[in-house]
C-alpha cells in the first residue's frame, strides 16, 4: 500500500506560545457563521458586529493539547477544528491543483463523536457526515470537491463521551482516486537578512524543529547583507548543526530585499537541485507546517504557481494583517482586497463570512512565497529597485506570462505589521514612488498611467501642506529617476540609499526627536480638528487656495524656528496641520516626534518641481513605458544580476562571497 499525499497535518501550538492558540483550536462557545437571528446547536449567535472577544488563555487551552497532534477535550466537552490553521480550504485545492476531492483521516482513543462540516463562499455550513468511536482507531471520510467553486472550507468537531476520548493525530490526505502520486519535488529556502541575527537565527532554529520540512529541502541560503554577521553569532554552530549540513550562507553588499532575494533565486537556479526556492523575511516566526503545506499545494498545482503565505501581526497574535492583496490598476496602488487585521479571538473562522469566498491575488508578499524555479527561468529574477513593489512587480510579470500567485489559507508567517510605521515619509519615500512608477510603466494596462500621476500629484501636495519637505524632495528624486530610464536602476542599488541618507540633514523633520524637553514647555493638542470634516467638494478647492497663498506667501511667525507652536498626536487628521506654522507630531511607532516648520521658498520651489514634473511623465508615458518594456528582460535577466553582483556566471553557485565592507546598515525591513 503506497504512502499517502499528507496535504495538511491537524496541528496544535506549543505550550509556551498560548496567545496563538485561536488559530488552532476553538471551544465550542460558537458553532455557526452569524447571521441575523440564526440559531446555532447552542441558541442564537451574537451578531458580528457585537462580538466579544474569547481569548483562550494558557489556563483553559494548553492543558488539553498532547504535543503538536495530540488533543484531550475533556468530559462531555466539545471541540472545534474549525480553525485557520487546522480547517481545509477546499475551494484553494479544488481550483488551483489536479486533486478532486480529500481524504480526512482522524485517529483517536477512547469513546466519542466526529463530525465533518462544509461551508460553502457565502458562509452556509452544513453536517457533511459523522461517526461514533468507542475503541481506539482510525476513521477515513473521503470528501468530493463538488460544491467548492467560489469557497467552502471543510473541518471536523471532537466530541468526548469519555475522559479518555483524545485525538492522537489527524490529517488531510490526497484521496488514493487522485493516483498518480505527486512528484517528490523539493525546496531550497532564500533568507535576505540585515542586522536581525537573532531573529534569524531563531527562525532557521524553527524550521529545524520539523523533520518533515527538512526531509524536503535541499538547503537553507542566507544572504547576509548586514555587518552584524550571522556566522559570528554564538548560537550559529547550534543551529547549523540542527538544520544538518543544509545552512548556506552568502555576504553580500546590502542591495536591498530585492538584491538578496534575488541572489537567492540565483542560487537556487546555478544549483540545480530544488525545483522551487521559497522566500522568507528574516524578522518573522513560522509555522514550520505551512512551508511543507505550500510545497504540498505547488506540488499538485495543474500549471507552475507561486504560492504565497499570509501575514499574522507578531505582536498581536491572532490579528490577520494580510489575507489577499491585489492591484487597483487605474491608480495603480497595491491595497488588501479583503478586510485587514481580522481578529480570530473577537470572530472565528466559522463566523467570519468573508473568509468562506475564495480570493484570487494579484500577488503575495515576499513574507513567505514559494516560487517554481520554471517561472524564474523564464521571467528571471527579481527588479532591481533595492525595496519595495519588487514582490507586486513579479507576480504581474508572471501573470504576463501565464502563470497564478496563489495566497494559501493555512499558510502563514508572523510578521512585524506597518500598522505603527509609516515608511511612506522617511528615506523609503524614494522607493515607494519610484517602483511604483516603473511598475506601472512596465504593467499598467491604461493610457497614460490612469490616474497615476494625479495621484502622485495630490501626495506630493498633501506632504508640502504638512511640511513634510524631505518626502517631496525624495519623491521628485523618483520622479528624475524613473524619466532618465531603466539602465541606471542596477547601478543604484548601491549608491542611491547614501545619497538619500546625506540630504536629510538638510531638512529639520528628517530628524526623529526623543527629547521633548529641549523644546522646554509647550502645548500638546491632543483633539486638534477631530470634529473637523475632511475637506472635499468645492470646500476643497478653498482649503487648497487659502493654504497654497498662505504657505507660499505669507511669512511663519519669528519663533516658528526656535520651538513648536504644538504637540499634535498621530491620530490628528493631516489637515488640521497646514494652518500651522511649527508642529511636532508623534512620529507612527510613538517613540518620538517629528519637527515640521514652515518654509515659504521651499513650499513654491518644490510645488513648481512637482506640477512640472508631473505633467512632463504624463506626456512622456507612452515612450517611458515603451522603453522600460523593451528593457524589462534585460532588468530581471539572470545575468544581469549575476554581472551587478559580481559573481562569475559559469560558477554561480559556488562564487566567492561579495564584500560588504561599504554596506549601509539601513533596514531593509518592509
Amino acid at each position: 500500500m503506497s504512502t499517502p499525499i499528507v496535504l495538511q497535518k491537524v496541528i496544535f501550538p506549543s505550550s509556551s506560545d498560548p496567545d496563538v492558540a485561536p488559530l488552532y483550536v476553538d471551544p465550542d462557545e460558537w458553532t455557526q457563521i452569524v447571521t441575523p437571528g440564526h440559531a446555532g446547536r447552542r441558541g442564537t449567535a451574537p451578531a458580528e458586529s457585537t462580538v466579544q472577544p474569547m481569548r483562550l488563555t494558557h489556563h483553559n487551552v494548553t492543558p488539553m493539547l498532547d504535543g503538536r497532534r495530540g488533543l484531550k477535550p475533556g468530559l462531555d466537552k466539545r471541540i472545534s477544528l474549525g480553525t485557520y490553521f487546522n480547517a481545509f480550504p477546499a475551494s484553494y485545492w479544488r481550483r488551483w491543483t489536479t486533486l478532486t476531492g480529500v481524504r480526512l483521516s482522524i485517529s483517536t482513543t477512547g469513546p466519542g463523536d466526529l463530525i465533518v462540516y462544509r461551508s460553502n463562499a457565502r458562509g452556509v455550513i452544513q453536517v457533511v457526515d459523522s461517526a461514533h468511536v468507542e475503541a481506539d482507531g482510525t476513521v477515513v471520510f473521503d470528501l468530493g470537491f463538488e460544491y467548492f467553486i467560489d469557497g467552502g472550507w471543510y473541518w471536523f468537531d471532537l466530541v468526548s463521551r469519555g475522559e479518555d476520548f483524545a485525538l492522537t493525530s489527524a490529517e488531510w490526505q490526497a484521496p488514493p482516486s487522485d493516483a498518480p502520486v505527486a512528484p517528490e519535488r523539493t525546496l531550497t529556502i532564500a533568507i535576505t537578512t540585515l542586522n536581525r541575527t537573532g531573529y534569524c537565527l531563531e527562525l532557521l532554529a524553527t524550521i529545524a524543529t520539523d523533520p518533515d520540512v527538512l526531509a524536503s529541502l535541499d538547503q537553507i541560503l542566507v544572504v547576509d547583507q548586514g555587518t552584524d554577521k550571522i556566522r559570528q553569532h554564538p548560537r550559529y554552530a547550534e543551529v547549523d548543526s540542527a538544520l544538518g549540513g543544509r545552512l548556506r550562507v552568502i555576504d553580500q553588499v546590502n542591495a536591498g530585499g530585492s538584491g538578496g532575494f534575488s541572489r537567492g533565486m540565483l542560487e537556487t537556479v546555478a544549483a540545480g537541485t530544488s525545483d522551487y526556492v521559497m522566500l522568507l523575511d528574516d524578522d518573522v516566526v513560522a509555522e514550520p507546517e505551512s512551508i511543507r503545506r505550500a510545497l504540498a499545494f505547488a506540488r499538485l498545482c495543474t500549471d507552475p504557481t507561486i504560492v504565497g503565505g499570509h501575514m499574522f501581526d507578531m505582536f498581536d497574535k491572532t490579528k490577520l494583517h494580510a489575507f489577499a492583496e491585489s492591484i487597483d490598476t487605474w491608480n495603480f496602488m497595491w491595497g488588501p482586497i479583503t478586510p485587514s487585521r481580522h481578529d480570530f479571538t473577537a470572530s472565528n473562522l466559522r463566523q467570519t463570512t468573508w473568509l468562506h469566498q475564495r480570493n484570487d491575488v494579484a500577488y503575495n508578499g515576499w513574507w513567505m512565497s514559494l516560487i517554481p524555479i520554471e517561472i524564474i527561468r523564464e521571467i528571471g529574477l527579481s527588479l532591481p529597485v533595492f525595496i519595495k513593489w519588487d514582490d507586486a512587480e513579479f507576480s504581474l510579470r508572471a501573470s504576463e506570462h501565464g502563470y497564478s500567485t496563489v495566497s494559501l489559507p493555512g499558510a502563514a508567517v508572523w510578521h512585524v505589521s506597518w500598522v505603527d510605521k509609516d515608511d511612506s515619509r522617511d528615506w523609503q519615500a524614494f522607493y515607494h514612488a519610484r517602483n511604483r512608477l516603473v511598475a506601472a510603466l512596465l504593467h499598467s494596462p491604461h493610457a497614460k498611467g490612469g490616474r497615476l500621476t494625479l495621484s502622485n500629484l495630490a501626495s506630493d501636495v498633501r506632504h508640502l501642506l504638512t511640511m513634510d519637505y524631505y518626502t517631496v524632495k525624495l519623491r521628485q528624486l523618483a520622479y528624475e529617476s524613473v524619466m532618465a530610464g531603466p539602465d541606471s536602476l542596477h547601478g543604484e542599488l548601491t549608491t542611491r540609499l547614501p545619497a538619500i541618507r546625506a540630504i536629510a540633514g538638510n531638512y529639520p523633520e528628517s530628524a526623529l526627536i526623543k527629547d521633548l524637553n529641549r523644546f522646554g514647555r509647550f502645548p500638546m493638542t491632543n483633539l486638534v480638528g477631530s470634529d473637523e470634516p475632511r475637506p472635499s467638494g468645492r470646500q476643497l478647492y478653498s482649503f487648497l487656495i487659502k493654504n497654497f497663498v498662505r504657505h507660499g506667501l505669507r511669512k511663519p511667525h519669528a519663533q516658528s524656528a526656535v520651538r513648536p507652536d504644538t504637540h499634535l498626536p498621530r491620530t490628528a487628521p493631516w489637515w488640521t496641520v497646514p494652518s500651522l506654522d511649527s508642529v511636532a507630531i508623534t512620529n507612527a511607532e510613538g517613540s518620538g516626534v517629528t519637527w515640521h516648520i514652515r518654509d515659504r521658498a521651499m513650499f513654491r520651489s518644490l510645488l513648481w518641481s512637482s506640477l512640472t514634473q508631473n505633467l512632463r511623465f504624463r506626456r512622456r508615458w507612452g515612450s517611458l513605458s515603451e522603453l522600460y518594456r523593451s528593457r524589462a528582460h534585460d532588468l530581471t535577466s539572470l545575468d544581469s544580476w549575476t554581472s551587478t553582483l559580481g559573481l562569475d556566471s559559469h560558477a554561480t553557485a559556488t562564487a566567492p562571497a561579495v564584500s560588504d565592507a561599504d554596506s549601509p546598515t539601513e533596514s531593509i525591513r518592509e
